[in-house]
């Protein structure tokens, strides 16, 4: 974060308010600072009472790819939906480049997230994303993500 003192942080009721995922698909516990329209960085702790472990494997648990993504993408959308003219917009996966799994994540890890945002013009948010559990590596990628609502601004008027 550039400017500590101007950082922001949400508890999960502050996420809530500023992003649309719910349980069970809501994937981030806390967002640790945010300096809006630039960065965020959030935090995951998986326990093993998850939805998904049981499936996933019952003789092996970790976090399922997906799981990942997903949660790595709700710390992203923050760096811009914590934008008072932006809060609780709906958004949608435009693409996912260079996507990366360093390591197994299991129950009891705390997935440590940071997310940059390079550039949010008429809708499209486009930026990357890295996590890491004790410091190590875990996941990371390049997303580029469309807030619909502004996007139909520009679009050409037809008659």
């Amino acid at each position: 974060m550039s400017d500590a003192t101007n950082a922001m942080a949400f508890d999960i009721n502050g996420i809530i308010s500023h992003q649309r995922n719910r349980y069970p698909v809501l994937l981030i516990d806390r967002v640790t600072a945010v300096d809006p329209g630039k960065s965020a960085s959030a935090v995951k702790c998986f326990t093993y009472n998850e939805w998904f472990f049981p499936g996933h494997f019952d003789d092996e648990p970790n976090v399922p790819g997906f799981i990942q993504i997903e949660s790595l993408t709700q710390t992203f959308i923050m760096t811009f939906l914590c934008i008072e003219e932006y809060k609780g917009m709906k958004t949608n996966f435009v693409s996912l480049n260079n996507v990366k799994f360093k390591r197994k994540v299991v129950p009891g890890d705390v997935l440590k997230i940071d997310a940059v945002l390079n550039s949010f013009k008429r809708g499209i948010a486009i930026g990357s994303v890295q996590s890491s559990v004790n410091g190590e590596a875990a996941c990371s990628g390049d997303f580029i993500v469309a807030v619909p609502a502004i996007l139909d601004r520009f679009k050409p008027k037809t008659s």
